[in-house]
C-alpha cells in the first residue's frame, strides 16, 4: 500500500507540472485577446482554477464529517500560498507587486482573514457567515474586472498586455481555450491523487486531521499555485503569478469556506487550536505582505527566503507538536524568545529603511524638476 500511495504522490506532481504550463499559457493568450491584464486574470480566473483542489478536497471533508480537514486544508494553503509558493517564486525571480495588488487586492486578503477570524471565534461558520465570506469574494472579483480594464483602456497597462518576450508564437485562441480547460484538469486531477497518496502515508503515522489539513493537504493542494506561479515567472509573467496567490486566497475564504458553510446547514465547526494559532498566523502572513509590498513593489530574493524559513519553522512546530516530541519545549522557546521577535525586527528596519530611501528618491527627483523649472 505504501508503494501505491508514494506513485500516487509522484503522479500527482507530474501532472500539476503539466496543468500548470497548459493553464499558464492558455490564460495568458485570453487575456491578450480580451484585452485584460495578466494580473486580473491571475486575481480571477487562474486563481478560481488552482483553487480547485482545496474546494474539492473541503467539500469532500465536510461530507465524510471531517471538518477539521476541511477548515485545516485552507487555512494551511493560505499560509503556503505566502510563505512557500511566493517565497519560491521570489527566490526564482524577484517579483514586482502592481499598484492595483497594493492598494486593492492585498487589503481585501488582510480584510476576509480578519472577518473569517471574526466569524470563527464563535467555533462555528455558520449559514449567515458563508455569505458573509462568499459575498466578499464576488465584490472583490467584480471590483477587480472593473480596475483592470479601466487601467487597460488609460494604457496604464501596456506593457503588462504585450507579448512576453519569451512567449514564442502566439497560441491560436481555439487551441488556448483547449490549453485553459485541459490545465485545470489536470490540476485537479494531479492535485488529488497528490493528496489522496500523502494523507494515506499521514494518517497511517497516526496523525490528527487538522494537523494533516494544515500540512501535507495543504502543501498539495497548494502545488497548482506553486506549478503554475513559478511557470508564469519563468515565462515573464510575473503579474499572474502573484495575482494567483492573492485571489487564490481570497477564492479559499469566499468560495472554499463560504460556499460549503450555505450549502451544508449545519456549518463547518472551527477547533480551539485552529482560533488559538492557524488562524493568526494566517493573517500574520497576510499582513507580512503589506509592507514588502507598500515600500519596494517587489519581493526580492531575500524576501523569498525569508517566507520559506518561516515555513519550515512552522511546519517543523506542526510536526514536533502532533507527534509529541520531546524537542517541543526547546524548539518553541527558541522561535518565541529569539527567532520570531528577530524576524520581527528585521521586518521594521527593513520596512523603516526603505521607506526612507522611497522619500530621497521623491525628494532627489523634486529637487531636479525643480531645478529644471528654475533654468527654463
Amino acid at each position: 500500500m505504501q508503494i501505491l500511495d508514494f506513485a500516487l504522490v509522484l503522479g500527482g506532481l507530474i501532472l500539476l507540472v503539466a496543468g500548470g504550463e497548459a493553464l499558464v499559457r492558455g490564460a495568458s493568450t485570453l487575456a491578450k485577446r480580451a484585452g485584460i491584464s495578466p494580473l486580473v486574470v491571475g486575481l480571477i480566473v487562474v486563481s478560481a482554477a488552482t483553487s480547485a483542489p482545496e474546494l474539492a478536497v473541503t467539500v469532500g471533508a465536510v461530507l465524510r464529517g471531517e471538518p477539521d480537514l476541511a477548515l485545516g486544508n485552507v487555512v494551511g494553503s493560505n499560509i503556503a500560498n505566502i510563505l512557500l509558493v511566493l517565497g519560491l517564486s521570489a527566490m526564482v525571480v524577484p517579483l514586482v507587486i502592481k499598484r492595483q495588488l497594493v492598494r486593492f487586492d492585498i487589503p481585501v486578503m488582510v480584510g476576509l482573514s480578519v472577518l473569517l477570524i471574526v466569524v470563527s471565534l464563535d467555533g462555528r461558520i455558520g449559514v449567515f457567515d458563508g455569505v458573509l465570506l462568499l459575498g466578499g469574494l464576488v465584490l472583490h472579483a467584480v471590483l477587480s474586472v472593473v480596475i483592470g480594464r479601466k487601467e487597460v483602456r488609460a494604457g496604464a497597462d501596456v506593457n503588462a498586455i504585450a507579448p512576453a518576450p519569451s512567449a514564442g508564437r502566439p497560441v491560436p485562441l481555439p487551441l488556448a481555450i483547449v490549453l485553459l480547460l485541459v490545465g485545470i484538469a489536470l490540476l485537479v486531477v494531479g492535485a488529488q491523487l497528490l493528496v489522496t497518496g500523502a494523507v494515506s502515508i499521514a494518517t497511517s503515522l497516526g496523525i490528527s486531521s487538522l494537523i494533516v489539513g494544515l500540512t501535507v493537504v495543504a502543501i498539495g493542494t497548494s502545488l497548482p499555485e506553486l506549478a503554475t506561479s513559478i511557470i508564469a515567472v519563468r515565462r515573464s509573467e510575473r503579474d499572474m503569478a502573484v495575482g494567483n496567490i492573492v485571489g487564490s486566497n481570497i477564492f479559499n475564504i469566499g468560495m472554499v469556506l463560504g460556499l460549503p458553510a450555505i450549502l451544508f446547514g449545519e456549518g463547518i465547526p472551527v477547533p480551539a487550536p485552529a482560533i488559538a494559532l492557524d488562524l493568526p498566523l494566517m493573517l500574520a502572513t497576510a499582513l507580512a505582505l503589506l509592507p514588502i509590498a507598500f515600500t519596494g513593489f517587489i519581493i526580492a530574493r531575500w524576501e523569498g527566503v525569508l517566507f520559506l524559513a518561516v515555513y519550515v519553522a512552522y511546519t517543523a512546530y506542526l510536526v514536533l507538536a502532533a507527534t509529541d516530541h520531546a524537542a517541543l519545549d526547546g524548539f518553541t522557546d527558541v522561535m518565541a524568545w529569539f527567532v520570531l521577535p528577530l524576524l520581527a525586527l528585521t521586518l521594521v528596519v527593513v520596512t523603516v529603511y526603505e521607506v526612507r530611501l522611497i522619500r530621497g528618491r521623491r525628494a532627489a527627483l523634486r529637487a531636479i524638476e525643480s531645478q529644471r523649472e528654475s533654468r527654463d
